[in-house]
């Protein structure tokens, strides 16, 4: 199985106190929190049987079509995760992509790919999950724009059934990470029946651990274990997911029971989270908090002077401190200090007297100075816009806040109807396959492309980013990193990370691409 672009943090550990299954707490350094991997994790025995694992998730998944949700854990995609599961899996210790739902994925030149799959599996409506099905998923997630379309649309040359149990990709060139595609939305396989009628009557049926019992939008999803799971009945009888108004709403209710696992990224909560003992998955980002900026035709931002003065008037170091306590990587560079590429570059400092200049050239061209900005309404979101704000029209901008419920309302006006100026956002770009996140937010004909950005010199850079590696793909991403400072499509604030800790009780989770929640071999003690 192939292994990812570059090699990513191994799995390091901290201490843990005694209600959450280890050692007493201990403090801990910024590199130790973000160390990517398990932590806290020890030997258990032998699974229990039985009960139900309340996951307090990041994101509600309004819909299961894995084309209306984006399918990664930031977004609902842990549902579909655990409806669908995944063709590999992305396994972080190892840095590489395991067989899973699949037999076996294999290529000699990384542009003819052989899938073969697991005899006898089937989806939970009873139909066999043969290579039929999996081409016929695939078109459906492609003709329906699913998340890296355009990654798929344009590289997959050819994909053909050759008898009941393999599928050979044919691509139009090399893609060393391209089993990343199999191991996140795209691998989720749905059945024919699922959508036969069109996709405004989709139905649920996949081949995962778990099938749809209730979903109450808003309150909860429940999903019961699928008793044919290709992997062995679950022990689990259900797992219920829930949606919090915050990180520390989700931390709370961990730690007091509430909920057994949950999804934060809020840097305080995180480092809060590591250092109380919280056995749980790290998984540090580039760009794991961002504003972006809407270059759209008609937008303040679709003029460069706009988005510049926008990223010398805000200090990231500022709003951590006022928003995080001071948690947190704030800086400009786009990328972890975990990820391997990472390199030192010149970036544009907090500069109030270069925003004001920029602002006036563009206000003597005929711009008003308006902008909307869209964030959370928690405490912590509400802290952050009146800091930005501040920042803002200190140098001359006019900001109209719009503080919204939840992050799905968030994700919608962002991603979907692209309603906004300047959106605190995330683009959490992978250690292991920086690619298909800068190509999937960057590339100007991508349908996913949040901004609207569009520069053709960035679409040549991430186009040959695709074929590389070692020393040419870390040049390659150096010079995006350089093209971003300059052209500025969002303005850089930090390096992050999603942290899914859980209760000492909880055992057998484990983890594939995007942040996505493997459940089938969970348990509680």
């Amino acid at each position: 199985m192939a292994t990812a672009l570059l090699a990513a943090g191994c799995a390091g550990s901290g201490g843990t106190d005694e209600e959450n299954g280890g050692e007493e707490p201990r403090s801990l350094s910024k590199e130790e929190i973000y160390t990517a991997g398990l932590v806290g994790e020890k030997d258990s025995g032998d699974p229990t049987e039985g009960g139900t694992l309340t996951l307090a998730d990041y994101s509600e998944a309004r819909s299961l079509d894995p084309t209306k949700t984006i399918p990664n854990g930031a977004a609902g995609g842990n549902a579909l995760a655990a409806v669908y599961d995944v063709l590999v899996r992305y396994d972080q210790p190892s840095n590489s992509f395991q067989p899973w739902l699949a037999k076996s994925l294999t290529s000699q030149d990384d542009t003819t790919w052989t899938l073969k799959l697991r005899e006898g599996v089937t989806f939970s409506d009873g139909s066999p999950l043969d290579s039929a099905a999996v081409v016929g998923s695939l078109a459906y997630y492609m003709e329906n724009a699913g998340y890296n379309t355009l990654l798929l649309a344009t590289n997959i040359k050819d994909m053909r059934p050759e008898g009941d149990d393999t599928v050979v990709f044919t691509l139009q060139k090399p893609w060393s990470t391209f089993p990343n595609m199999l191991a996140s939305g795209p691998g989720m396989i749905i059945a024919p029946a699922a959508y036969e009628n069109g996709p405004d009557a989709f139905e649920p049926i996949g081949a995962g651990p778990f099938v749809l019992d209730e979903y109450k939008p808003a309150e909860e999803l429940l999903l019961t274990a699928n008793p044919d799971y290709w992997n062995g009945e679950p022990p689990l009888e259900a797992v219920r997911f829930v949606w919090l108004a915050s990180d520390d709403d989700r931390l709370s209710s961990l730690a007091d029971g509430t909920v057994d696992i949950t999804n934060i990224r809020a840097p305080q909560t995180v480092e809060k989270a590591r250092k109380d003992g919280f056995s749980g998955l790290m998984v540090p980002n580039g760009l794991g908090s961002i504003y972006w900026l809407n270059n759209r035709e008609g937008r303040p931002a679709s003029d460069v002077r706009v988005r510049q003065a926008i990223n010398y008037a805000i200090d990231p170091q500022v709003i951590a401190d006022r928003v995080n306590g001071g948690a947190g990587l704030p800086g400009r560079n786009i990328y972890s200090p975990s990820a391997p590429y990472f390199s030192e570059i010149e970036t544009a400092d907090f500069d109030p007297e270069k925003a004001k200049a920029l602002l006036e050239e563009a206000k003597a061209d005929g711009y008003d100075g308006k902008l909307t900005y869209i964030g959370q309404s928690d405490q912590a979101s509400q802290t952050q816009a009146v800091t930005a704000e501040g920042m803002l029209e200190a140098v001359g901008f006019d900001v109209e806040t719009d503080l919204l419920r939840n992050i799905a309302d968030q994700t919608e006006r962002i991603y979907v109807t692209h309603d906004y100026d300047i959106a605190v956002a995330a683009m959490s770009v992978p250690d292991e396959d920086p690619y298909s996140r800068l190509a999937t937010n960057l590339v100007s004909q991508s349908p996913q492309n949040p901004s609207g950005y569009a520069n053709p010199e960035m679409d040549a850079l991430i186009d040959q980013l695709q074929s590389a590696s070692g020393e040419e793909a870390t040049d390659l991403l150096e010079q995006i990193n350089q093209l971003w400072q300059e052209t500025v499509p969002g303005v850089a604030m930090g390096a992050g990370a999603f942290f899914i800790p859980w209760n000492g009780d909880v055992h057998g989770v484990q983890a594939t691409s995007e942040t996505l929640l493997l459940l089938g071999d969970a348990w509680k003690s």
